[in-house]
C-alpha cells in the first residue's frame, strides 16, 4: 500500500510532501488500519479550514481525500503524523 500526504497553507504557505509504502514495513496492518479509518472520515465536499491552518491531502493507493485544520478526525491526524515523519 503506498499512503502520500501532502500539506499546504500555514503561516509560510510551505507544501510539504511526504510517502510511504507498507509493503516492506513489518508493521504493515496497523497502517493498513489507520489508512483504511483515514478514508471513511473524509469530507463529503470542499474542506472548511482556519485562516492560515494547514490543508492536506491524503492519497492511499491513488484514493484521495481532503481535509484542513480543525476538521481531521483522529485517524486522520494520526496518519498525517506518521506519514510526515517517517515518510519519504
Amino acid at each position: 500500500m503506498r499512503i502520500q500526504v501532502t500539506r499546504t497553507g500555514g503561516l509560510a504557505g510551505i507544501k510539504r510532501q511526504a510517502a510511504v509504502d507498507t509493503a516492506v514495513m513489518p508493521d504493515a496492518p496497523d497502517w493498513h488500519a489507520l489508512a483504511d479509518d483515514a478514508l471513511k472520515e473524509g469530507p463529503g465536499g470542499p474542506p472548511l479550514g482556519v485562516p492560515d491552518g494547514f490543508h492536506y491531502e491524503i492519497t492511499v493507493d491513488g484514493e484521495s481525500i481532503h481535509t484542513a485544520e480543525p476538521r481531521l478526525s483522529e485517524a486522520q491526524r494520526q496518519l498525517v503524523a506518521r506519514v510526515l515523519k517517517e515518510g519519504e
